[in-house]
Order: C-alpha cells, then structure tokens, then sequence
C-alpha cells in the first residue's frame, strides 16, 4: 500500500502577535520533505493546529534564502492552495498515517507545544509502529507529547533541532519565547547538535527522526523514508 505522510505547519505569522516582526512557516523544510515523499510516490497530507492558512516565514522567500525547490512552490498554484487551506487536526485519523513530520519556522514556537489533538495524533502514530519526525523548530511539537503510559515521548531518546547557538547567530535569540533546546534537555531528551551551526544534521534513534535545521529538511525526509522500510 502506499504510505502516507502526516506534514504539521504553522499558524502563526509573527513573534508574539506583533506584525513588525514576521514568521510563519520556512517553506524549504516543508518543500524539500514533500519533494523526496513525491518521488517515493507517498500520499502527502498537510495539517496545522487551528487549520486553514498557514503564512510563509518572509526570509525563507527570498534571495539568498530561497532555492529551487522553494521557488517551484511558490509558482505553483495547487500546492500554495494547500497552504491556504490547511486540515484542522479533528479531519485527521492517524491510522492513514504511517510518518508525521513537523515542520519548522519560528511560528511553530508559539502553536505546537500546546496542540493536544497534535499531540494525541502523534501519540497514536508512534503507537501504531510509525515514523514520529521533525525539522528544526518543528521539535517543539514533540515537547509535551505523551505517550500512553504517561511518560513523554521524547524522554531518553536522541534528537536534535534547531540549536540555541543558532537563535543567537542567525539575531532572533531576543525575540523567540523560550530556548527549546534547553526545554528538550529539561524533559530528559538526549539533545545533540552539530559542530558546526547550520550544517545539516539528522539524528535517528529508533523511529524518531528528527533535524537540527532548515539545510537539514533533505536528510530528515530521506531518513524518514529509510526507516519507513527498515
């Protein structure tokens, strides 16, 4: 059968409601994702915590920023639909899905911590046997996830994401609500980081998938891929 993957986005467009500093979602880590799931012929489905629109981080748009895969997104009209008019998390039953994947953007800082329908989807997605991933700022939405003994997901497992190093080099560490690099290790994850900031990263344990940042999207789906079939 063919396999089906779960993409998590933003709703949020600013830093704490103020529009003087926007965010949303960073379009390469959800269009390099959904360009390899393409070409292993994956049924793709996206979902946002309130559904509906779900607005473009302004950065991940534009030059030097954007790439080829993000530029084909944008020139297409189906997929920037799908990004109109995103599922709500009560369309979704998590037995059609065999990954879910969070993607990143500062928006999800302030969205996917507290989404408990989320949480119960991917709770029910890794109960199932299935592929639990993120990108970057997309681990926040494995923060408060439980599983069903209690005991959080991501407690003892090795991950990675977005590094707190990297808030600060890339000038929003004033701006972002929390460190979640320092939450992750609060929860007992075994957060790990790259030498080097920005480089791609992808740190798999078991079927959590997860990468550090946005040049990590390619690796977190090939890595996803890989473990669908191990």
């Amino acid at each position: 059968m063919t396999k089906h993957i779960l993409h998590v986005v933003t709703n949020v467009g600013d830093f704490d409601g103020n529009p003087a500093h926007p965010t949303g979602l960073w379009l390469g880590e959800l269009s390099h994702a959904y360009d390899e799931f393409a070409a292993h012929g994956y049924r793709q489905t996206i979902v946002s915590p309130q559904g509906g629109l779900s607005p473009l981080e302004p950065k991940s748009t534009k030059f030097p920023i954007v790439d080829r895969s993000a530029r084909a997104w944008l020139a297409d009209s189906t997929r920037m639909e799908l990004l109109r008019n995103t599922l709500a998390p009560s369309g979704i039953d998590p037995a059609d899905f065999d990954a879910i994947y969070y993607t990143g953007g500062h928006g999800v800082m302030y969205d996917f911590p507290d989404a408990p329908v989320l949480q119960e989807i991917t709770r029910a997605i890794w109960e199932q046997g299935g592929i639990v991933s993120s990108v970057c700022h997309g681990y926040c939405g494995l923060l408060n996830v439980a599983v069903s003994d209690g005991s959080l997901l991501v407690h003892g497992r090795k991950l990675t994401g977005f590094s707190w190093r990297e808030e600060i080099l890339a000038g929003v560490a004033k701006l972002v609500p929390y460190d979640v690099e320092a939450l992750m290790v609060e929860r007992g994850a075994l957060y790990s980081k790259a030498f080097l900031p920005f480089v791609s990263n992808v740190v798999v344990d078991g079927r959590l998938v997860t990468g550090q940042n946005p040049g990590s999207a390619k690796a977190t789906a090939k890595a996803v891929c890989k473990s669908i079939f191990d």
